[in-house]
């Protein structure tokens, strides 16, 4: 979503949550051509869509706001396509005590709060994404069954360093405590790109309880400098060939994150439906 967004005009260092509100058009756009790719899961424009993150940008006091209208553009979308709208929720951007000033509390109640928008707006699911830390995941976990008990909850971590989250989670002990705190998928998301994921995803499916689905969306490669904009080094067919070996080991559901394009994603649904 960033980067189709990005590709439309934003503006580094400006909300893209905004544009939920001030130029909805773009957003649709954006959902549409993954609709179009063949995407069967929508994700609604709502990363950074927690009171820390909003707040940020003076945009605190429009958080119903900002959430439930995003969830209502991927929404309208998806119904015309017939597919699913997963609510995202990204990091809070704060760290949970003692080395910050979060509580768990605290965590949980800005998770709730945008769930409120989302729902109201008619998610299908809920996404966590891109957490490194299993306390802030466990309040996410709470605040989906406090605001959306029926809603299925997937819960993805970034394993950037040395193949572990930022704050030192290894991918198999993540697949055992989300799964015992309520997640229904668990994954990876973001990270190093195709090559990394592979080695993470075959720890998860080491670790998967009976019963679990496993996630798995990769950047599209690195970023690298070309002109006066970033561009990921993963072809389309580079992520169509990543999809095939994920599916091989055992990953349920597949995606991209940071580079993916709607070119990327109609490569890997094309690999994995004619699988």
């Amino acid at each position: 979503m960033g980067t189709l967004l990005q590709d439309s005009g934003l503006e580094d260092g400006n909300p893209g949550e905004l544009w939920n509100l001030e130029n909805p058009d773009a957003i649709r756009a954006a959902h549409t051509s993954y609709a179009e790719a063949g995407a069967r899961i929508l994700t609604t424009n709502t990363f950074g869509g927690t009171r820390p993150r909003l707040d940020m940008h003076g945009l605190g006091d429009r958080l119903h706001e900002v959430n439930q209208r995003a969830a209502e553009i991927a929404r309208s979308v998806a119904d015309e396509h017939g597919l699913l709208v997963a609510g995202d929720l990204g990091p809070t951007g704060e760290l949970l005590a003692p080395l910050g000033t979060m509580t768990p509390e605290d965590a949980q109640g800005f998770y709730a709060d945008q769930l409120r928008g989302l729902v109201a707006g008619g998610i299908d699911l809920v996404l966590v994404e891109t957490l490194s830390d299993l306390g802030e995941a466990d309040a996410a976990i709470a605040a989906a069954r406090e605001v959306a008990p029926d809603l299925p909850i997937v819960v993805t971590m970034s394993f950037d360093t040395n193949l572990r989250t930022m704050m030192g989670v290894r991918p198999g002990d993540a697949v055992t405590h989300l799964a015992a705190a309520g997640a229904d998928a668990v994954g990876a998301n973001c990270g190093r790109g195709p090559e990394e994921m592979e080695v993470i995803a075959a720890e998860m499916v080491a670790a998967r309880p009976d019963g679990l689905l496993l996630v798995a969306q990769s950047n599209a490669g690195l970023p690298q400098v070309v002109g006066d904009h970033f561009e990921y080094d993963a072809t389309a067919d580079d992520m169509a060939a990543h999809a095939s070996r994920l599916a091989g080991i055992g990953v349920d559901l597949v995606g991209g994150c940071c580079g993916s394009t709607p070119t990327h994603i109609a490569a890997i649904g094309s690999e994995l439906t004619s699988a």
